[in-house]
């Protein structure tokens, strides 16, 4: 039993994973939510996925899936290297129950994997979510995936 708890602590997985549990206060979109953390609201952006943009097919069911997941629930949001983006928004692994967000919604068919270096820790995790999705036909991938991924979706539908 010590060895078996001595390989999970030192594995490449769990090695300098830091964390910090939160409240869940809501969604923002599929792969971006609001938390509080002792008194503090974060904006976590999801490491690993991008779900698809306002307005773009399949957004509300990837925030609703977001929303139902962490709902009245205390989260656990796991860091990889980089702990924020170039937006100031907490980068995190998104635990509730036990299941990881990112990886969930992505084998839901309701976000796509992404890499984006130095944070990698789950990305192979997260690919097989969505090799299974393709496999089942689940979410976009019941008629074979998005029109655009939502970084096209960006880049033709720019904020104003």
């Amino acid at each position: 039993m010590a060895c078996l708890l001595a390989y999970v602590c030192l594995s490449p997985a769990f090695a300098g994973a830091e964390g910090l549990d939160a409240r869940f206060l809501r969604a923002l979109d599929g792969d971006s939510l609001r938390v509080d953390h002792a008194g503090d609201t974060l904006e976590v952006r999801l490491i690993g996925v991008d779900a698809p943009e306002y307005k773009q097919e399949y957004s509300r069911k990837a925030k609703d899936f977001s929303r139902s997941f962490c709902q009245g629930k205390t989260v656990h949001l796991e860091f990889d290297r980089d702990r924020r983006d170039r937006y100031g928004r907490t980068l995190a692994y998104v635990y509730a129950d036990g299941r990881m967000l990112n990886e969930e919604l992505v084998r839901a068919g309701l976000a796509i994997p992404i890499r984006i270096k130095p944070n990698t820790r789950h990305y192979d995790l997260i690919k097989q979510a969505e090799a299974e999705a393709r496999r089942e036909k689940r979410g976009f991938w019941i008629k074979g995936g998005l029109d655009m991924t939502p970084g096209q979706w960006r880049r033709t539908h720019p904020r104003k």
